[in-house]
């Protein structure tokens, strides 16, 4: 409750500054699956670590409490927040990369550079790149699952054009009224999702077992933290601890921030597609890369384990709605400054079922593989070249992290940190992808 907390406050500040000052676009700020990963390289290899230092501490006489938490009212023992506060190190370093390459202008000249042989395979892998956790939601319970996609699809697509009667009001010109906007796309994500919450939420009263978790999720006690805490604590930094800058954290935080920006540069692409606007100027994904190194330092000054960057399943969301408003984003922002003020407020999300997570997700993210695939339509797709191009970029990332999945010792170059920072880029199918179809776009003739 207290991490989640504190990360929707620093996303709360962050989609303000960016609907406000940055790329000015309808995006929702969240910490990506690109700040994920990353994030959990870093931890695996710090655990084996403070493993043998805790158990250390343990065995000698009259420090049995050395590794508890300093700070008051802090349940996390001491290997878990010198970890936590590397991690947090990490995210630090990656807002302060994201903010040089926004005021130097590299991510400006890189979309400059992005054509339809690149966005429409980065595109697709963005959202290809969720199939797991959406599967793993999902299996928790199918039918549930299956009743949110179904009621999405129907609302979004086959009721797409229905006005509801009651949801109109006088025009500003005779007096008449008119139907208001196609009621059940403009909540096609809202209204399935409320319902299902309230399916489940009836079968979890009437005792009906219907939520199917193994024993590793089983053991995620997040309903019980949440009565245990606080209804109002004000995050500010430096609470449990100040980040640590270690070598480890320097490569993971330029790990993260690299990976970070490709994935907003597809999103301001992606989100300008959907809305049907024009394409962002370079100074504007500048300003928004900008704006999302702030939050990643606010982030990570607050403790948090990831930074803030603009979110891929909001952005399909705005597709499926077509309401692409910037106030009711900053609303949304308020809503998640306000959250982040209460924690046992912000611990109630975490009652959310995982199978309604994993619909949600599967909804969204064909959004992001539908629209990379319109991109080919610009490009010569009968090319030899850009049949390659498209083929070998994206077999290569979904390979390659398959491959260091499963034999990451394989990889050692004798150094730690470089160690991390090749695990941490290789390990995200959105860099791979980028950078095999920049560089092949911009270096093979024809």
């Amino acid at each position: 409750s207290e991490l989640l907390a504190r990360s929707l406050f620093a996303c709360g500040i962050s989609t303000v500054l960016q609907t406000s000052l940055g790329s000015r676009l309808p995006l929702v700020q969240i910490p990506s699956f690109e700040y994920l990963v990353p994030a959990m390289v870093l931890s695996s290899h710090l655990s084996p670590v403070y493993t043998r230092i805790t158990s250390l501490q343990n065995s000698l006489p009259g420090t049995a409490m050395a590794s508890t938490c300093p700070a008051p009212h802090c349940a996390i023992t001491g290997s878990r927040v010198a970890s936590l506060r590397e991690v947090s190190g990490a995210v630090l370093v990656s807002g302060l990369v994201q903010l040089v390459l926004g005021v130097s202008g590299m991510c400006g000249w890189a979309a400059r550079h992005c054509g339809p042989m690149v966005l429409a395979p980065s595109l697709s892998i963005i959202g290809l790149s969720a199939y797991k956790e959406a599967a793993f939601f999902c299996s928790t319970n199918w039918g549930i699952a299956l009743l949110l996609v179904i009621l999405a699809v129907t609302f979004s697509q086959h009721l797409g054009s229905c006005r509801l009667p009651f949801c109109a009001w006088p025009q500003a010109q005779g007096g008449s009224t008119e139907p208001s906007v196609p009621t059940l796309r403009t909540f096609s994500v809202l209204l399935p999702f409320a319902g299902v919450c309230i399916v489940c939420a009836i079968l979890s009263h009437l005792h009906i077992p219907w939520e199917s978790l193994d024993l590793a999720v089983a053991q995620l006690s997040w309903a019980n933290s949440t009565f245990h805490a606080p209804w109002l604590r004000i995050p500010y930094a430096g609470e449990w601890g100040w980040p640590l800058l270690t070598p480890r954290a320097l490569a993971v935080g330029i790990a993260m921030a690299i990976g970070c920006s490709m994935n907003s540069v597809g999103c301001y692409v992606l989100c300008g597609r959907l809305l049907q606007a024009p394409r962002l100027a370079p100074h504007a994904c500048n300003r928004g890369l900008c704006t999302e190194g702030l939050g990643s330092l606010l982030a990570g000054l607050l403790g948090t384990p990831g930074g803030t960057a603009a979110s891929i399943a909001n952005t399909c969301a705005t597709g499926l709605t077509q309401a692409g408003s910037r106030p009711s984003v900053q609303v949304s922002a308020l809503a998640c400054v306000v959250l982040g003020m209460s924690p046992r407020l912000a611990g109630l999300l975490t009652r959310i079922p995982l199978a309604v997570h994993g619909g949600v997700l599967c909804v969204t993210y064909a959004v992001a593989v539908g629209t990379g695939i319109s991109y080919f339509q610009y490009a010569d797709i009968d090319s030899g070249r850009n049949i390659f191009i498209v083929g070998f970029a994206m077999f290569m990332a979904l390979l390659v992290p398959r491959w260091l999945g499963a034999a990451p010792a394989h990889l050692a170059t004798g150094w730690v940190p470089l160690d991390l920072l090749f695990l941490s880029l290789l390990m995200v199918p959105v860099f791979l992808t980028g950078f095999l179809s920049f560089f092949l776009e911009n270096t093979v003739s024809g």
